[in-house]
């Protein structure tokens, strides 16, 4: 009965702080609401006995790309109070997907023969999960570093500020007041 209770106090945690964020009118407000989303998530991984999925989504999510995300929103220059009004038009069409693919997930999840979870605490997952990558799949493993390493390396050289021609010209023109131009 109390692993119920727990289930359900996670379940909801990740449902209402989903639905902040996606309500939220202020983007900082929404990346701290989905903080708690993803860690509700990790409880639930955790719960299930995917013990592994449950740490990597606290590491890898909310230790790492959440922190990425709260970065990239502060150091991002928004105006304030030129945000544009949302209206119906585009509310209603968004209402009725989001109802429809609720309707559609719930008649998945009841049509569904679930197996019945067995008695007694799940198995650790960890252990098969090292063996595989560093034997079986260490080359895929391997790619996927190198693979991530060039995407961050390339989004650094994409953020980087790249100063106006303008500007360089003046900074060209300062530095050679001494010299005589010919």
């Amino acid at each position: 009965m109390s692993g119920d209770l727990v289930f359900y106090g996670f379940a909801l945690l990740t449902v209402l702080s989903g639905f902040f964020v996606v309500a939220s009118r202020n983007v900082v407000h929404a990346a701290f609401s989905l903080l708690f989303t993803l860690f509700g998530v990790a409880g639930l991984y955790a719960q299930l006995g995917a013990d592994f999925l449950a740490v990597t989504q606290t590491v890898v999510y909310i230790g790492g790309i959440l922190v990425l995300v709260i970065f990239a929103v502060m150091m991002t220059r928004i105006p304030r109070g030129d945000a544009p009004r949302r209206g119906l038009d585009r509310a209603v069409p968004a209402a009725i997907l989001a109802l429809l693919v609720f309707a559609l997930i719930y008649m998945v999840i009841v049509g569904t023969r679930w197996p019945e979870r067995a008695a007694g605490a799940p198995e650790a997952t960890v252990a098969e999960i090292g063996t595989g990558l560093m034997t079986t799949f260490v080359f895929p493993f391997e790619y996927a570093s190198l693979v991530l390493l060039a995407a961050m390396v390339g989004a650094a050289i994409l953020i980087r500020e790249r100063a106006p021609a303008d500007d360089a010209a003046d900074a060209d023109d300062a530095a050679g007041e001494g010299e005589v131009r010919s």
